[in-house]
This record gives structure tokens, sequence and C-alpha cells, in this order.
């Protein structure tokens, strides 16, 4: 699938995201919310869902440091490959946050939220309560 391809089935996804929101599926026969990437009710297997937007802000649960940027990350310098659980719904999402060099920098339980979205997908970055 290209890139275009991607973008056009997740535009939804990614609007939100570029809004800082994460879009969820909420399963209308069994009420499971999950991320809207997802096609079929994990719990029962239903494709039948209403969309829901929730805040992106988050706690982080793990992550990956990348040092050396892999083909297709060129274009940056170190970052973290994070979980996160988001603060305002029972699920978990994973972005890239860039900037992060040493486990110091991103402690467990650190607070992210997303900022948008663009071809490695999406972009967190430490959340600040002033915002």
């Amino acid at each position: 699938m290209s890139e275009n391809e991607i973008f056009g089935v997740r535009h939804k996804f990614i609007e939100s995201a570029n809004n800082s929101k994460i879009l969820a599926n909420k399963c209308k026969k069994c009420n499971h919310i999950m991320l809207e990437t997802v096609l079929f009710c994990e719990k029962c297997f239903s494709k039948d869902f209403s969309l829901i937007e929730f805040p992106s802000v988050g706690t982080v649960e793990t992550f990956t440091i990348q040092a050396v940027a892999p083909e297709g990350f060129e274009d940056v310098d170190s970052y973290a490959w994070v979980v996160f659980q988001l603060e305002s719904a029972p699920i978990k999402a994973s972005g890239f946050l860039p900037g992060i060099k040493t486990p110091e920098d991103l402690p467990l339980g650190t607070r992210v939220q997303v900022k948008g979205f663009n071809k490695h997908g999406l972009i967190l970055e430490k959340y600040n309560n002033q915002q």
C-alpha cells in the first residue's frame, strides 16, 4: 500500500492526530473501545462502530530509543518509539518522540501528547501542563 493510500484510508485518524486528538472506535455490540485503526472488535469481532475522539495526553509505559536512524528515518536524529496509555480512555497507542537520546531523557510515567501525524506515524511531544 502506497503512502497516499495509507493516508487516504486513515484520513479521519490522521486529521484527529493533527488536532492533538486520538480517534477511537467504540463497538456498538459490546461497547469495547479501541483505536480507529482496528478494523474489527477485539472482543466480539463485530465491525459495527461509532467514532469517539479523546484528548491525546497519556503516560509513557515503555519505549525504545533509536540512536542510529533506520532506513526511512534519515531525516531525524535520535528518537524514541513510545507506547503510552491514554489518560482519558482505556487504550494504548504508540508514537514517535524526537530528540530522546538516553533513558534519562524519558522516565517511565512521563506525560506525552500527540502533536500531529507524518510519514513516521503519530508525532509526540512531552506534555506541558501550561499548553
